[in-house]
């Protein structure tokens, strides 16, 4: 018959000292939290760029000279507008892309202090003073902008409004004469 004594039960070691194991570990401050993380990261990081630094080494690298990678002026200048549509609607609206790519693009005026334009204040400013060719212009525009962004759009000017940037509206006005183009205006 195996023998069924209980084993002696374990238990972990007595301090040494006559501290009472009841005192809570230390809590950490967020800030030294941060502080240790920052460290082991900085480490991760060396060590991988230590890593890489090794496994590439083999490759051989040639020069690169700038005067082969830099080919655009240093300057800008201005670039004349593209070949107008025939259409005058089109036209229009192409010449109004052009102004805002060139003069700049603003929100919550037809034209800001330092000369740019919002959409409307684009179309107007082209349309020299033909309000039909404007009213015209600015349906196809409300057009395209339903055709991207759903008929939930009120207005060109709420829309150009609700834009921190010009690219989407500048983007809108370029479609809308490639529409108006299309549709014979």
């Amino acid at each position: 018959m195996p023998d069924t004594a209980p084993s002696p039960a374990i238990h972990p070691p007595a301090p040494a000292t006559g501290q009472a194991d009841s005192a809570p570990p230390a809590v950490l401050t967020l800030e030294e939290r941060l502080a240790l993380v920052n460290m082991e990261m900085t480490a991760r990081l060396n060590e991988a760029a230590l890593a890489h630094a090794v496994n590439t080494a083999h490759i051989p690298i040639e020069p690169v000279d700038l005067a082969d990678v830099v080919t655009v002026p240093l300057t800008p200048t201005l670039q004349p507008p593209p070949a107008s549509y025939p259409t005058p609607v089109a036209a229009l609206l192409q010449r109004a892309h052009h102004r805002l790519l060139t003069g700049g693009w603003c929100s919550g005026a037809l034209v800001d202090e330092d000369g740019a334009h919002c959409m409307i204040g684009a179309i107007r400013a082209e349309a020299g003073g033909d309000s039909g060719l404007e009213a015209d212009a600015a349906s196809v525009l409300l057009d395209a902008i339903r055709r991207t962004f759903g008929e939930h759009v009120d207005s060109v000017p709420s829309f150009n409004d609700a834009h921190g940037s010009s690219r989407v509206p500048i983007r809108m006005l370029d479609q809308a004469a490639g529409l108006a183009d299309a549709r014979g205006l």
